[in-house]
């Protein structure tokens, strides 16, 4: 059941308010409604024109920091930017878009309190639509991928990784059976690009630091695996910076597998193409995005990947009032040399099409001609751990210090709000003056686990590995619940849902030597 529509407003006696309806939080939902609020400061004031953003998370991510995030460089909540706050002249909507139908200018969202209250979702009138989804995980049919391995895309995915890295080395260093060690200490990270690469050289960094506090681990007892399909890693940078980049994680002691694919990661097993086995009980995913899946229950054109069909003006082709731009949108590059060339679906061109985006939509509005977006490629930098990293911009390559900098200079300019630049700024600076962090805060995942306890119920997560119980639906995350949950007393396992952020584990007891608590 649909709820009564959120009707345009039509007040008698008065011209009908405009309704410009984002959908979606990211950097470029969240970025075409800053300037949008801004350029369009007069008619908010009058009232002729409202702005609503429908965000799934209250905040924006800025993913380029997750790496740092996972490592313990940057506090998790300044990778994170409050919608409510930076947009303040919108109105922000906490929900996740499910359909538009664009013929009748109606999108259909539900929020947390539709799933509470069981009434169904609302649906909101528009007249102007800006479709900015973002992306999300592109999984294969691997056995077991649902059930074991955790994604790379989300600040709760960073933290949860990062917890569940240093819970392993735990279990390592109190456990007495060789196999469980060996598997403790072995990670293996799918995905060459960009989120696969730093997101392994961050992690491999901060656990070969942590082992000096570990008196029984030593670094060379990590074992690191990368594995990508194709006969390359960060291609955005080059071949000759990607050789260089091999060699450098190869000289860390990480085993760079080329041309290889995970088949199964069953049982804490991968099983990768060139026939090994790996006992493992970490399996991390980045092997590549695709669209929302919410582009494909719109009444506008797709290309064959699943993206929005746009002009480069960033409309939506052959649908009036219809704007989109970054990962969600194939926008054609008309600076590139070979026609049909359409812009990467990466940071670099979604942070300078917002800008674009809004002034076209501000343009439309008042009759006014409209710009095309048009930005040559100057290159890509990426970080491979601390101080070192590889960068090709404008011609130039760079690696090393050098390129870590620039790395750490260009994200650092391009993070949203002032407030989050100045608090990433002073923890850098920190983090130089003192120690890393090594603490698992694991139990912050389920909270309310030690209470249930005490006051004699059954805790939804067992208190020691919590975290590699079977992972939970969205909504089942979102209430707190357990997948499968049974009443007390209730005999037979739970069964996993499908992953969408935690490595499953059975519900049965904690692994040989790992500590309580």
């Amino acid at each position: 059941m649909v709820k009564a529509a959120y009707s345009r407003d039509t007040t008698p006696g008065t011209s009908p308010r405009t309704r410009i309806l984002v959908a979606g939080g990211g950097y470029v939902g969240m970025y075409t409604a800053i300037r949008l609020q801004q350029k369009l400061k007069r008619e908010l004031e009058r009232g002729d024109v409202e702005i609503v953003v429908v965000s799934a998370e209250p905040y924006m991510t800025y993913q380029p920091f997750l790496p740092e995030a996972a490592a313990g460089s940057i506090s998790p909540r300044h990778v994170v930017v409050p919608l409510r706050r930076v947009l303040d002249r919108c109105k922000v909507v906490s929900g996740e878009v499910r359909s538009v139908d664009h013929a009748k200018r109606t999108a259909t969202f539900t929020t947390l309190a539709t799933e509470e209250e069981g009434a169904g979702a609302i649906q909101i009138g528009y007249d102007e639509l800006v479709l900015a989804p973002g992306s999300v995980s592109r999984t294969l049919p691997v056995p077991g991928l649902a059930e074991y391995a955790i994604g790379f895309k989300t600040v709760e995915e960073a933290i949860g990784l990062r917890n569940h890295v240093i819970e392993q080395m735990d279990i390592a260093s109190s456990t007495r059976e060789p196999a469980l060690r060996d598997a403790a200490l072995t990670f293996v990270v799918v995905g060459g690009g960009y989120a696969g690469v730093e997101a392994l050289a961050e992690l491999e960094d901060m656990a070969r630091y942590a082992t000096r506090y570990y008196h029984n681990i030593k670094p060379e007892d990590l074992k690191w695996v990368l594995v990508e399909a194709s006969n390359r890693i960060l291609p955005e940078v080059g071949e000759e910076m990607g050789k260089y980049a091999i060699r450098e994680l190869r000289a860390r002691n990480i085993d760079v597998r080329l041309d290889t694919r995970l088949d199964s990661c069953e049982n804490r097993v991968a099983v990768l193409s060139d026939g090994s086995r790996l006992p493992t009980r970490t399996v991390v995913w980045t092997a590549g995005v695709k669209p929302a899946p919410v582009l494909a229950a719109t009444d506008l054109p797709l290309n064959e990947r699943g993206r929005l069909k746009c002009t480069a003006e960033l409309t939506v082709e052959g649908a009036e009032h219809a704007w989109s731009a970054g990962d969600a949108a194939a926008v054609p590059d008309v600076t590139a040399e070979e026609p049909g060339t359409e812009c990467a679906p990466n940071a670099q061109h979604a942070v300078r099409q917002t800008k674009v985006l809004a002034e076209n939509i501000v343009a439309s509005l008042r009759g006014q001609p409209l710009q095309t977006y048009a930005h040559k490629y100057v290159g890509s930098v990426a970080s491979l751990g601390l101080h070192k990293g590889v960068a090709h911009v404008y011609g130039r390559k760079l690696k090393g210090y050098p390129a870590w900098l620039m790395h750490r200079a260009y994200h650092l300019s391009r993070m949203p709000t002032f407030n989050r630049k100045a608090r990433i700024l002073a923890e850098w600076t920190l983090s130089g003056l003192f120690k890393r962090e090594i603490v698992s805060l694991g139990s912050l995942e389920h909270p309310r686990a030690e209470f249930e306890l005490a006051a004699g119920g059954v805790p939804s997560r067992p208190l020691a590995r919590r975290h590699e119980d079977p992972p939970m639906s969205g909504r089942e995350r979102r209430r707190g619940q357990a997948p499968g949950a049974r009443p007390p007393g209730a005999s037979g396992a739970p069964s996993g849902a499908a992953s969408e952020d935690r490595e499953g584990k059975g519900p049965d007891a904690p692994a040989p030597g790992t500590e309580e608590g």
